[in-house]
């Protein structure tokens, strides 16, 4: 199981994200260009005490990424086809996420295996990009047994 953030807008969200990934052990993809400078020590900075992911890998764009992929694409999406509770994860899942301000182009929802939606209340948009990332990753970890002991 792993995180794929793509082309993340804010660099807080990226630390609360190398935090969560951190906590539960959870290996993390950055797709880029960042919306902020994704330098080493930007890295530093965002991560501050939390700590980094066991292994954290950056991809320069969308096609480096696809090259390297072999595991089956969930994106996350307001425009899913499938209601998390009703999806069902496999513990090799790749968990895709998109920028906060735009989520993904065309090109990607296409190339990707499955969608889910988080279930939200209605008239309200989305969740906080961070929080999307808890909940659909507790929920894939939990499914497949890959939760901390």
């Amino acid at each position: 199981m792993n995180i794929t953030l793509y082309q993340p807008d804010i660099a807080q969200n990226l630390g609360a994200v190398m935090r969560l990934c951190a906590c539960f052990n959870v290996d993390l993809d950055i797709i880029e260009p960042c919306g902020f400078p994704l330098t080493a020590k930007a890295l530093r900075r965002t991560a501050m005490d939390y700590g980094t992911p066991e292994k954290l890998i950056r991809h320069k764009d969308w096609q480096s990424f696809q090259t390297t992929n072999q595991q089956r694409l969930v994106l996350f999406t307001t425009k899913g086809a499938t209601n998390l509770p009703d999806f069902k994860f496999l513990p090799g899942d790749c968990l895709l996420f998109g920028r906060e301000s735009a989520g993904v182009p065309n090109d990607v929802h296409a190339a990707v295996d499955s969608r889910v939606i988080i279930p939200l209340a209605h008239n309200v948009r989305s969740f906080n990009l961070a929080t999307s990332v808890a909940i659909g990753l507790y929920e894939a970890l939990r499914q497949t047994n890959g939760l901390p002991q």
